[in-house]
Order: structure tokens, then sequence, then C-alpha cells
């Protein structure tokens, strides 16, 4: 499979699993299993979402994306902007931490640092749910440029240290992906490059034994989320089955699904995502008018990312 169908696997993964798991928000664990006993999940909307209707984690992907290919490279100005102009058209669902940064009137790169002085707490995983589109982007860049890009981005919503981390070793693991390698295999190495004061935490979560039930947070921190998806991958043998278990975890379940989405859709490729999946897709863009972008928008956007023929990514 050529690294463009992994690219493209791994950003559309991403979205189906944030809007598959949208309705499912917020419920106790079993939900998905319970109203899809046979196993065969559908597109089916609730809890304010339309069947297929993508996220705010989706959502801002697509803006990070968008911003990368139209500056040619990370401009985290345009980044904060795209971010603050999307949030300012309130849209449907947008986390505190996240919507506390982008409307406090703070400079892009002091907003998230202000926070996070000010509330002592910004691990959450927002930084985490929107990284599909960079981690594609940043991979041709190699190991350390593209979780240094990853810790850049993070950091202009989320002040603690630990969520760029996860969001680095999101970065590196798709990038292994995209090579055709095993993921798991290199999460040693990933975590060797971890910023030494979050290394142990994260080796906690991303070991072979560990389980969702280990956690010590609820799967909007960080950590259990990034764990939760990396374990939907260990224990499962296809796309479908990777993001039903994360779904099936409970709680933040568009989040956890849409990170687990990005590492089974890189691992797998789009053949691997079933059609009634892709076909109710959509993507509405709150602040940039009318958009709305299905599934055939998302292969171009990924693409266009992860195209061998553009200039080196430039960070």
């Amino acid at each position: 499979m050529r690294s463009t169908e992994r690219a493209i696997g791994a950003v559309l993964g991403s979205a189906v699993g944030d809007a598959l798991g949208a309705p499912f928000e917020f419920h106790l664990p079993g939900i998905f299993r319970e109203r899809f006993p046979d196993g065969v999940g559908e597109m089916c909307g609730g809890g304010g979402w339309d069947p297929g209707e993508a996220t705010d984690d989706t959502q801002m992907a697509v803006l990070v994306g968008e911003s990368l290919l139209d500056r040619d490279g990370l401009d985290l100005p345009d980044v904060f902007d795209r971010f603050h102009r999307w949030a300012a058209a309130e849209p449907k669902d947008i986390g505190l931490q996240t919507d506390a940064v982008l409307t406090s009137g703070d400079p892009w790169d002091t907003a998230a640092a202000i926070h996070f002085q000010v509330n002592g707490r910004a691990a959450g995983n927002g930084s985490l749910m929107r990284a599909s589109t960079s981690a594609v982007y940043f991979a041709t860049a190699g190991h350390e440029a593209t979780m240094d890009a990853a810790r850049r981005i993070a950091a202009l919503t989320h002040g603690d240290g630990a969520a760029w981390e996860g969001t680095a070793i999101l970065h590196d693991l798709v990038r292994v992906a995209l090579l055709g390698e095993d993921p798991l295999a290199a999460v040693p190495a990933t975590l060797a490059a971890v910023a030494a004061p979050h290394r142990a935490r994260w080796s906690t979560v991303l070991a072979p034994d560990w389980q969702p039930d280990d956690a010590t947070e609820f799967n909007g921190a960080v950590w259990p989320c990034l764990g939760s998806a990396v374990w939907a991958l260990r224990t499962t043998d296809s796309f479908e089955s990777a993001v039903a278990a994360a779904i099936d975890l409970g709680g933040d379940t568009d989040t956890v699904a849409a990170v687990t989405g990005t590492l089974a859709g890189a691992v797998y490729g789009p053949a691997a995502i079933p059609g009634r999946w892709t076909a109710p897709l959509h993507v509405p863009l709150p602040g940039f008018g009318r958009r709305v972008l299905h599934a055939e928008d998302l292969r171009t956007l990924a693409t266009l990312l992860s195209s061998p023929h553009r200039r080196p990514p430039r960070l």
C-alpha cells in the first residue's frame, strides 16, 4: 500500500471515528455494543448530531491542514487565527479549555500559557483530536521534526507539556505507519524522544499490558485518550473493530475514536473503512461560509498534504 493511501486512511479514518463516536459521547461503557449487538455499527446520529456529522475534532483538523497547504508550511499565527475565527462562529461543540484560550483575547503566542498559569490544568485531549492532518503533512520530515511540529501546534491551545508530548507521540506513530511499518513496535523508540519529565507517565499508558480500566483520569484527558487508542489498535484486527472498541469505552467517544481512527486508518488504509461510514460523512466549517466537506474532500486534502511533489515541510 502506498504512503499516500495510508495518509488518506489516517485523515479519513479520524473523521469517521469522530462522526461515528459523537452520538455516544459521555455515555457509559458498552453503549456501542448495546446499540449494535451484531457489531456492525452505523452512522446513527443523535445527541445533537446528524448521521455522519463530524465534530470540532475534524473541523479543527481541517483548519490545520488547510493552513499548512495555504501557507506552505507551519504558520502558527495563521493556524491560531483560523481557530479563533472558527470559535467565534460558535460551533456546535468546542472544548471548554480550547474555547477559553481562543476567546481570551490574548495573543496567539501567550494565550495557552496564560490559561495554564491561571488554571493549572491544561492536559485535555483537544490537541490530539485535530492531529491527523499535521501528522500526515510532517511525516516526511522525519522523527524529530514531526514531533517538534506537533508540540508547537499543540501549544497553541494547551499549556501543559503533557499534551504537547502526547501529540508528538501520535505524530510519530502515524509517521511510522505511513512507512508501512508497525507503529506498536515503534512505541519504545518514540517514547525515548519524549521530554524527560513526561516520559514515565507516557510509558505507563502506552505499555503493552495497559488497558483502559487502568486509567486514573477520564478519557477526556490526554493520557487515557491516546492510551485507549493504542490499546484499541493493539487488541483488534481491523479498522472497524478498532474504532468500535474505542467507542464502546464510553466517555469522550468522539475524540478517542478520532485518535483511534487516525492510527487504524494509517495502518489499514482507506479501503478498510466501510462505505456505509464514509457515504454520510460531512464536515461543516463554522466561520468559513457555508462550507461543508465530504469524504472525497478529505481524500483530496490528505493527498495534497502527503504529496511527494511538494516542497519539504517548513517548520
